[in-house]
C-alpha cells in the first residue's frame, strides 16, 4: 500500500466527517501506528483550538464592554440582568485566562484592543441608539477585568 492510500482516504473521511475522522486519528496515536497519521489536517485541527480559544476570549470581552458602555450611558436603564451580565462575562474571561495563560498577552495587543472596542460599541449602538460613544476604550483592562469595578458617570 503506497503513502498516498491513507493520505487521500483519511482526507475524504475527514471532509465527510471530522468527528469519525479525529475519533480515528486519536486510535492510531494510542496505537503508536505514527506512519497513518493524517498530519495535515492534525496540524489544522490544533491550530484551530488555539483560534477557537480567541474568538471565545474576543467574544466574552465585546460583551462585557458593550454590558459596561450600557452601564456607563444609561445609568437610568442600570439593572440586575446587565450587572449578572458583566459578571458572568468577568468570570468567563478569568476562567478562560486560567486555563489559557498564553491568552493574556491578547489583552496587551493594542490592535485586538481596538477590534474588540469596535465590536462592542456597534452592539451598544444597536441594542440602545447611543451616539457618539468615546474612541478608543477610556478603561485599561485591570478595570474592565476587575470585579468590583463598574464605570460610573
Amino acid at each position: 500500500m503506497s503513502q498516498e492510500a491513507p493520505h487521500t482516504e483519511q482526507s475524504a473521511t475527514y471532509e465527510a466527517d471530522v468527528i469519525a475522522w479525529a475519533n480515528h486519528q486519536a486510535a492510531l496515536l494510542r496505537a503508536g501506528r505514527f506512519h497513518e497519521l493524517d498530519i495535515e489536517h492534525i496540524a489544522d485541527e490544533i491550530e484551530d483550538v488555539g483560534k477557537s480559544e480567541q474568538r471565545e476570549l474576543a467574544s466574552r470581552m465585546a460583551v462585557l464592554l458593550a454590558h459596561l458602555i450600557k452601564w456607563r450611558y444609561q445609568p437610568e436603564r442600570r439593572g440586575k440582568s446587565w450587572l449578572l451580565t458583566i459578571r458572568n462575562q468577568r468570570k468567563g474571561v478569568a476562567l478562560r485566562l486560567k486555563r489559557t495563560p498564553s491568552l493574556k498577552s491578547m489583552l496587551r495587543d493594542s490592535e485586538w484592543q481596538q477590534a474588540i472596542w469596535a465590536d462592542a460599541l456597534s452592539t451598544a449602538t444597536a441594542e440602545t441608539g447611543l451616539e457618539d460613544l468615546p474612541e478608543p476604550c477610556p478603561w485599561s483592562p485591570e478595570q474592565i477585568l476587575d470585579p468590583d469595578w463598574l464605570p460610573q458617570d
